[in-house]
């Protein structure tokens, strides 16, 4: 007879995290095949591409279109990013509510 093993318990089932702006909540998609797209990106493409990618796969478009009328510069983007990934990740939860 084949082995089994139920892993269910050691799988935590988390909803997608959000990141919040000026009060605005933006949801972070966190699944596992997004983030190994992302990781395959990075090691692939440049870091202007990969960092774009990243940004269309992490966040909806709904929620872009929300942050592009912020006008952010270039690194405030990068920051949104960055927090991003680090949430997706399960990171830093530095500043939860």
């Amino acid at each position: 007879m084949a082995r089994k093993i139920d892993i269910t318990q050691k799988l935590s089932f988390d909803e997608n995290p959000y990141i919040v702006i000026k009060g605005e909540e933006y949801e972070v998609n966190s699944d596992a095949k997004t983030m190994l797209e992302i990781m395959g990106d990075f090691s692939s493409k440049s870091e202007v591409d990969a960092a774009l990618s990243a940004y269309e796969k992490l966040i909806s478009e709904k929620d872009r279109k929300k942050i592009d009328k912020l006008k952010l510069p270039f690194k405030d983007l990068m920051v949104i990013i960055q927090e991003s990934m680090s949430l997706a990740q399960g990171g830093d939860d530095q500043g939860e509510q």
